[in-house]
Parts: structure tokens; sequence; C-alpha cells
């Protein structure tokens, strides 16, 4: 018999011979696999530290909810039962719910080492198989109902605090996208497949997905619906991809002095008093910034009370997952336009920003705040900057010059015409100014005296004073 290329081990126990025949190389294979899993899904999920983190724990820590291994604490024990409700209402739409335990455990399991790649440290826990899968389980479940009842009305219970609360589905919103507080997509979309899904619900996981999250993605519809079907870690991964922007990059004519265009580049004030014009930008996605003829566009940006945990969260993803920071460079382009509360006001009347938290103070320091402990590898509008500062530079004081150049041969015989009218203007002033001198003082008074006189005796009707018109009429009275 040949056993080349087989290991055999020979194992006796009392009167038996067990046989055990392995392939010598299923043990370094399964290893490989494993170290090259942990290399493709190690650190999506990260935890914020150092200068990153700074002061700012409250935009990377849930007000509300916990998902994953990172937060938990008294604070967010109230929406643990919660979470249970919202799972057992899953997962009991089928007859049997310990069947629908049982299939969402072994596909779980299936997944287990690879969601645990996906946690920095392998999620800086140490945590049982079981606790790792049964935190999963229930996350990954509350997560596909909360996204169910959010679009199929009829799945809600009558008083659900999520839904009768004011305010709630905003909270879960964003707690749902921190950076922290995700579990891998992978996860949600293989539960998906398990569960059992009421028949009023005919949407994909995407689709539920995109409907919960919508109202908080700038950009066109259609678009952002797309990017929610594509690969992606998580739910925060999948807004980064949706803010991406869709024109063509400006690209830097001196490349040698990547990233330094930012450094230079003025606020809105000193554009506008440059002669550079300020507008709106007619576009969904909030990172199209376009220059071109002297004017500067700007797509609208709404900032409310959730803006600087939005942005600082997806600041640190691309931080630590992304070669291009797209969100990243937007944030330093805007926190250079504005410096000063007067640089708020301009974009405010340019329609560019509508601000619904706070003051223009505010605004300054928020962008101040967006870009604190960040470091840009590569920033993406450092060849629309180059533009700006070119325009800025060069071709303003070139343009008043021409104009200067252009109007004088326009404007000479205009200016004659002008003074000769104003001159004119003078002189009849001057003339009327002497008449009436001479009426009020000196003999012409006298005279106008004796005119009435002579008019009273019925001998003047007109009378010429210095061979001039008398400017008094005089009419004689007669007997009636």
């Amino acid at each position: 018999m040949d056993n080349t290329g087989s290991k055999i081990e020979q194992v006796q126990t009392g009167d038996h011979i067990s046989v055990d025949i392995r392939q010598p190389d299923e043990e370094l294979v399964a290893s490989i696999v494993k170290e090259i899993e942990n290399i493709s899904y190690s650190h999506c999920i990260c935890k914020v530290k150092g200068s990153l983190r700074g002061t700012n724990d409250n935009v990377y820590d849930p007000q509300k909810i916990s998902i994953g291994p990172y937060h938990h604490g008294e604070r967010l024990k109230l929406m643990e039962d919660q979470k249970w409700r919202y799972a057992h209402a899953l997962l009991n739409r089928k007859p049997n719910l310990e069947a629908s335990l049982n299939d969402c455990v072994a596909a779980l399991r299936e997944v287990e080492h690879r969601a645990r790649a996906c946690y920095e440290d392998g999620g800086d826990i140490d945590w049982s198989s079981d606790k790792f899968l049964k935190m999963m389980l229930i996350d990954g479940c509350f997560i596909i109902e909360l996204f169910l009842k959010f679009s199929v009305k009829s799945l809600r219970r009558r008083y659900d605090p999520i839904f009768s609360t004011p305010g709630m589905l905003n909270i879960l919103r964003y707690d749902l996208i921190l950076l922290e507080n995700q579990i891998p997509l992978f996860i949600l979309q293989r539960l998906y497949q398990v569960v059992p899904i009421p028949k009023q619900c005919t949407y994909s996981f995407a689709e539920l997905a995109f409907r919960f999250f919508k109202d908080m993605i700038p950009g066109d519809q259609k678009i952002n619906q797309e990017k929610f079907s594509q690969e992606a870690h998580h739910l925060l991964d999948i807004i980064c991809h949706c803010l991406q922007p869709t024109c063509p990059r400006v690209r830097k004519a001196e490349q040698q002095q990547a990233n330094s265009e930012h450094k230079h580049q003025p606020s809105a004030t000193e554009l506008q008093g440059s002669g550079i014009r300020i507008k709106m930008a007619r576009t969904y996605n909030l990172l199209n910034i376009k220059f071109a003829n002297g004017i500067l566009e700007i797509p609208l940006l709404e900032v409310d009370k959730y803006t600087k945990s939005l942005f600082r969260n997806l600041i640190v993803l691309e931080h630590f997952s992304s070669d291009n920071q797209y969100i990243t460079s937007y944030a330093i382009f805007m926190k250079n336009l504005i410096r000063e509360e007067k640089d708020v006001k301009l974009l405010q009347r340019r329609q560019i920003l509508i601000n619904y938290d706070g003051t223009e103070e505010k605004m300054v320091e928020l962008f101040e705040e967006l870009c604190k402990g960040v470091e840009v590898k590569e920033f993406y509008y450092d060849g629309l900057c180059e533009q700006v500062n070119g325009y800025k530079g060069k071709s303003w004081p070139k343009k008043l010059k021409s104009r200067k150049g252009r109007s004088n041969p326009r404007l000479s015989p205009m200016l004659l015409v002008g003074m000769s009218v104003l001159l004119l203007t003078l002189v009849g002033t001057l003339f009327s100014v002497v008449v009436v001198m001479k009426i009020f003082w000196g003999d012409p008074r006298e005279k106008i005296c004796e005119a009435i006189d002579k008019g009273y005796n019925g001998s003047v009707s007109n009378y010429v004073v210095n061979n001039g018109t008398c400017p008094v009429t005089v009419v004689k009275q007669t007997d009636h």
C-alpha cells in the first residue's frame, strides 16, 4: 500500500486499532487561511485612541444603544431589554423559535473567526465563543428588526418606546454609525438570509438599511441606494462610500509640493475680496466642489447637533482603513474657508451653510474641532486650491488693469459732455443769484417801491428797472 503524501497514525485501544489518515498539509493550509482572513478583516472596527480621541468622547460613545463588544455600562442597560424584545419578535415569526435560533447560531459559528478578526486585538476582549456569538446574534437581530419595523409600519407594536419617544429614532441612527459601535456587515447579511422575514417585507437588507439612513445622507438618493448594495465592512463604511465625490479630481501642476496648498488657502471673505465669486453648487454630492472662471461652487451643508459626531467618525474611519481621505480633505477645506464669524455669514448669505445648531461662533469652532489631531496624507482638493490661488494672485489684478485700459477711449467724450453740462448749470445758477441780489438790495428796491406808487395812480402796469423788466406786476383797482 502506497502511503506517500499521507500521514497514518495508529492508536490501540483494548482490542481495537483506529487508523487516522490525514493529508499532511491540511493543518498548514488551515493556518494560512486564518492568517489571510486576519489580515483581510483586521482593524476595520477600531477603538479611537490618543490624539484622535482627544477630549471628544461624546462623539464616539453611544447615547442609548450598545452594538458590538466595546461599549457596556449602566447608562446603556435600559436598551438591553429592548434588544432582546426585538430579537424575540424577529425569531418568533416561525412556529418553532428553537429551530430559528439553531439556524442562526450555526450560520454565525461558520464566520466567528472572521468576525473576531474585524475587531482590534480580537475585540480587545476575552470572551468565550458562546458569549461572542450570543452578542453577535442579539445585536444583529435587533438591527434587522429595527429596520423592518421602520419600513413596515404594520410590524410595530403599540407604545413601542423607540417609535413613540420623540427624537429616539435619530439618536439610534447616529448610535448605529459610530465606529466603535459596529458589528461586521457580513454578520447582518448572513443573519438576514436565515431569519424568518415577514411576508409584508419585500426589501433586501441593503434596501432596508438605505431606507433607515437615507435622510441623514446628503446626495442623490438613487446613487446612494446603489452604494448600499456594494461591499463594505460595516454600516459606517457604507455611509462613507455614499459621500465619496463623483466629479473628476483636479490634479496639481506641481506634484513635488503635494498637500501644501491647503496651508495657503484663503478664507471665504478673502476670496470674495480678491474678486472670486462664491456660490452654491447645484449638485447633490457634498464633496463635489468646483472652480472655474473665477467662480467657486460649494454644495449646501446643513449643520445640526449630530454633524460633528458623523464627520468625526468618518474622519477617523478614513484614518484607519482608507487610502483616500475625502471626508478629511473636505473638513480641512471648510475649516480654512471658515476662520471667522464673517466667513460663516457670507456662506449663509450664499445659501451654502444652513445652521440649525447655534451661532456663527459655534460654526467656526465646529470645523476647528473636526480637524484636531488629524493629518491628511493626500489632500484631495490640492489641485482645486492651486487653481483658486493662481486666479487670486494673477488673474484678478490683470483683469482690473485690462478694464481700466478698455474704459479710457469711451469715457473721455462722455466726461467732456458731462463737465460742459455741469459748467452751464453753475453759470445759470450764479446769474439767478445776482438777479435776486439786485432786486432786494440797493437801488432796485427803491425803484420797486416807486413802481408800486405809480401803479396805484394808474400810470404803470409793468415798470422797467435798470432797463429790465420789473418783476412786480401791479393791477389797478377800479371802483364798483
